[in-house]
């Protein structure tokens, strides 16, 4: 095997969650880079989420593309990532312009990977460039040594008795048997095809015996790694993970770290019990309050839902006697897994294999094509894995092309054959070609806005029709925005989570803003302006996890006992100062919730910028399908018509109540579309944006992102500011 480029180096020690350093890789130059930061980029940018959000800005053009060299794709924790005694360290995101929005996208990740990057002595890790042939990435801690290495050709099976590449190649670095101070990211097939690609998060578990799985799973990340020519990053650290940060104030980190951890460990299993059954849970919670995407986000509930309830699962599948989680310390270990199960279809039929998962969002990306089949949910999370393939676009891409079946937009002989909801053999056949780049797999793999296009063209030329008329119809049941599918929660009763995927920067993604369960099921935002201001907190919060290194679940999913004395329980305030402790203790900080808001703000803005430039920032942009506001055909307002009906006469009365059903759902939906334009004037106002969604100069001067660069891209959006007064600033 061929060392294409090797660095010795001294690993930097960890300081208060920091290194100080980033790992800048050149796959064209073929140049290794150990870069410092000076003190003040991190104390603006904070980490994880920031540090990609400022580099990309920095780095790239309105021009560049996924594929472009100069297009980054960064790896970064943050300071508060890699500490055992308090839950949910072992986060990481991966940032990048996407193959699917061309605009930036960051995917929320777990996994050893971020921590041991850390031990190894940076921040983060940076790829540009093109390399001219597939290489892996190797960062040895230990032997003090940065390599790249052209990517091993084995055969997992043969060489090495794997059955995935990822743990053929942990085996083969490692020797033989993989430990947890090993890990690794990597890509699969489906990254060469499709444009959602995704990257695994590999680890040991040595009470599994086995490599375990987390993924990033949304904007084509893993498509962009596979791009550069990259296979796979390796880290190697064997340094102590108990107070790895170096933290200002141990003994507070570890006074916050109980606090959250019996929070955790009294009140989960009076709520979700995430520890006992995983997301899975929220299937069951969903459906009864039609909120699991059935059928392209037709219908919220099913009546076959009950066959991939949690207990299904934990009953079927989940491993019960292994403590899980995917990083250390978590007592919330919620990451479940499923040993030795026969798969029954695709190339793999016969085999027994680990499975990690299943997540909420996959099941319910089965449950969008109509299928209710745990086994087949198993199997299509193992392929999505394998592959290399984010579950909920592959699902959401399928389910709208099954529609188009439905509603005649597409014909058997276009597909090649039947595609139907409830289908397994058609959806199973659908992801391999997908993965393979073969048939029909290649209008699939494009993602819903790019498949809208090839199904307009296809029926315009076998129907004549208008080519403009098609696609309108079209975008009304194509589940995306700005490019990336919607993740899996229906949003036609909830004005607050229709924001919340609206306003997410990168797309239709419940990571920004989760509203759906306090507002439809808690109803704790009962009025419009409790909605609006939701929408401004919760993504700064949800941006500052991003940031930091932190998991939301034991946030978000856990509620304090003590926030229902709160003026606002939703929020969960108790809780939140924990984590507020313990950034201050790590830090040696006094920073107040207000100031982690600050910071979360300024990202924001950043992002907000960025998407500005790649033509993703405006009023339109943030404008959702018919169906996330309503039912966007008759069949789905007569699922629901009393429903409907009532919430019709609660606003224009019995008197004004049209008298047929098609004019009823009309009226519904001109009603919806005029609420949720409502809600982005004041959402805009909130967030000291213009009425077009354009962040004002004064918004941007605040936070200390005023500069020439963004003055010259407010300029041409025709916004005029004082040049002089602001660049003095």
């Amino acid at each position: 095997m061929e060392t294409r480029l090797c660095l010795e180096y001294e690993p930097h020690p960890v300081k208060r969650g920091y290194t100080d350093h980033i790992l800048w890789v050149d796959l064209t130059a073929g140049r290794i880079a150990d870069r410092t930061l000076p003190p003040e980029f991190k104390e603006k940018y904070v980490g994880g989420r920031g540090y990609a959000l400022k580099l990309i800005w920095d780095e790239t053009t309105a021009r560049t593309r996924y594929d472009s060299p100069e297009n980054l794709l960064v790896m970064a924790g943050g300071p508060l990532c890699n500490e055992p005694r308090f839950p949910g360290t072992g986060k990481f995101i991966v940032g990048t312009i996407s193959p699917l929005t061309d605009t930036f996208v960051d995917s929320n990740i777990g996994g050893h990977f971020a921590p041991l990057l850390k031990q190894c002595g940076f921040d983060a890790l940076v790829l540009t460039g093109l390399a001219d042939r597939e290489v892996i990435l190797c960062v040895d801690g230990d032997r003090g040594v940065i390599e790249i290495l052209e990517a091993p050709a084995f055969n997992p099976e043969e060489d090495w008795g794997a059955l995935t590449y990822g743990e053929a190649l942990l085996r083969w670095y490692n020797g033989g048997e993989p430990d947890e101070n090993v890990a690794a990211v990597v890509n699969g097939e489906g990254s060469l095809h499709a444009r959602f690609g995704i990257i695994n998060s590999l680890f040991y578990d040595p009470r599994r015996k086995r490599i375990r799985s987390k993924q990033a799973g949304r904007g084509g990340t893993g498509t962009v790694m596979r791009t550069k020519g990259v296979r796979a990053v390796i880290v190697r650290s064997t340094l102590a993970k108990v107070n790895a940060n170096r933290p200002a104030d141990e003994q507070g980190v570890k006074e916050a770290g109980a606090l959250l951890k019996k929070v955790v460990s009294l009140a989960d299993p009076q709520q979700l019990r995430l520890a006992s059954w995983g997301t899975p849970v929220l299937v069951e919670y969903m459906d009864k309050y039609h909120i699991l995407p059935v059928m392209n986000y037709q219908y919220g509930r099913h009546p076959e839902a009950k066959a991939v309830f949690a207990d299904v699962f934990l009953e079927r599948y989940l491993t019960r006697k292994f403590p899980d989680g995917c990083y250390r310390g978590c007592n919330l270990a919620c990451a479940k897994g499923a040993e030795e199960v026969t798969l029954e279809q695709g190339p793999r039929a016969g085999r027994r294999v680990g499975i990690d998962g299943p997540e909420y969002e996959t099941a319910a990306a089965v449950t969008c094509m109509g299928i209710f089949d745990p086994q087949f949910i198993m199997e299509y999370n193992w392929y999505c894995d394998e592959y290399g393939l984010d579950t909920i676009s592959m699902g959401v891409t399928a389910s709208f092309l099954m529609e188009c079946v439905q509603r005649g937009f597409l014909a058997q002989e276009d597909v090649g054959y039947p595609l139907a909801w409830g289908d397994t053999r058609a959806a199973g056949r659908l992801l391999h070609e997908t993965a393979r780049g073969e048939g029909f797999g290649k209008v699939c793999g494009q993602g819903v806005h790019r498949a809208k296009a090839v199904v307009a063209d296809l029926h315009a030329r076998r129907t004549g029709r208008p080519r403009r008329e098609i696609l309108a119809q079209l975008e009304r049941f194509g589940m995306e925005m700005k490019g990336l599918e919607f993740s899996m929660y229906i949003t036609k009763e909830s004005l607050a989570q229709q924001g919340g995927y609206g306003f997410a920067l990168k797309g239709p993604q419940h990571d920004e803003a989760w509203l759906i369960f306090i507002d439809q099921v808690h109803q704790e935002l009962p009025t419009f302006e409790m909605k609006a201001q939701a929408l401004k907190w919760f993504p700064l919060v949800r941006t500052w996890f991003n940031a930091v290194g932190l998991c939301k679940l034991p946030w978000i999913d856990v509620r304090n006992p003590e926030a229902a004395r709160t003026e606002n329980p939703a929020r969960n305030l108790p809780s939140l100062d924990y984590y507020v402790k313990y950034l201050n203790a790590t830090l040696g900080t006094r920073k107040t919730l207000q100031d982690v808001l600050d910071d979360s703000e300024r990202l924001q803005l950043l992002q907000k910028m960025i998407n500005v430039r790649h033509g993703k920032g405006s009023r339109e942009s943030d404008r959702i399908p018919d169906r996330a506001m309503g039912p966007a055909f008759l069949n789905e307002y007569q699922a629901r018509a009393a429903y409907y009906d009532e919430w019709l006469k609660e606003r224009v009365g019995d008197e004004q109540l049209p008298g047929s059903m098609e004019e009823r759902h009309a009226l519904l939906l001109r009603l919806r579309r005029e609420a949720y334009e409502r809600l982005c004037d004041v959402v805009y106002r909130e967030k000291g944006y213009t009425d077009e969604g354009l962040p004002l100069p004064e918004t941007l001067e605040a936070f200390g992102l005023l500069d020439a660069k963004a003055l010259e891209l407010l300029e041409s959006k025709g916004l005029t500011v004082a040049r002089e007064r602001a660049l003095s600033n």
